[in-house]
C-alpha cells in the first residue's frame, strides 16, 4: 500500500465549524499525515502512482473523494451515498457529547467506560467506509478511523 500526503477538506457551503469540530478536524489530518496506508487499486495490472492527495466534500448530498497524485493529477472520483453512514455519525456525535459532558463531571471509571463506547461506533463507522470503498481504494482500519472522524466533521457542518 501507499500513502496519503495531503488533504483538503471543502466545506464551502456549510456553516462554521464549533471549536470542537475544527479541533478534531485538525487532529484527524495530522493523525492521517503521519501515518496511513491508502492504494487505488491497480487497473489493467498497472497500480495508479502514489502518494495521493485527497480531497474530500460533500457535493449533491453525496460523500466525494477526489483523488489525484501528489503533483495534483486527477486519478478517480468517487461518489459515496450518505445514507449508510447517517446513523453510525448520529451516534459517534451523540457517544461525543455524553463523554465531553462525563469529562467534566463524572469519575474515571465511567469516563472511560464511556470512552469505550465511543470507540466502538468509530470503528464501526470505519468499518461502514471500508465496506463502502471496497474495489474504490485500498485503505487500514487506523486510515479509516481517521476518515471516518474528517467524514463526521463534513456532516457536521464544517
Amino acid at each position: 500500500m501507499t500513502r496519503l500526503c495531503a488533504i483538503e477538506i471543502d466545506d464551502t457551503g456549510l456553516p462554521a465549524p464549533t471549536p470542537e469540530i475544527e479541533q478534531e478536524r485538525a487532529v484527524a489530518i495530522f493523525d492521517l499525515l503521519e501515518d496511513n496506508a491508502f492504494a487505488l487499486p491497480a487497473k489493467n495490472g498497472v497500480a495508479a502512482p502514489g502518494p495521493f492527495r485527497l480531497a474530500l466534500s460533500i457535493r449533491d448530498g453525496r460523500l466525494v473523494f477526489d483523488i489525484g497524485t501528489e503533483s495534483a493529477v486527477r486519478l478517480a472520483e468517487f461518489h459515496l451515498s450518505l445514507g449508510p453512514f447517517r446513523q453510525v455519525v448520529k451516534d459517534y456525535f451523540q457517544i461525543c457529547q455524553s463523554y465531553f459532558e462525563a469529562v467534566k463531571r463524572l469519575p474515571p471509571a465511567q469516563i472511560e467506560a464511556i470512552d469505550m463506547a465511543r470507540r466502538g461506533i468509530h470503528n464501526e463507522g470505519a468499518r461502514v467506509l471500508q465496506e463502502r470503498l471496497e474495489g474504490k481504494a485500498e485503505l487500514d482500519g487506523a486510515t479509516a478511523r481517521r476518515l471516518f472522524t474528517l467524514i463526521c466533521v463534513l456532516q457536521s457542518g464544517g
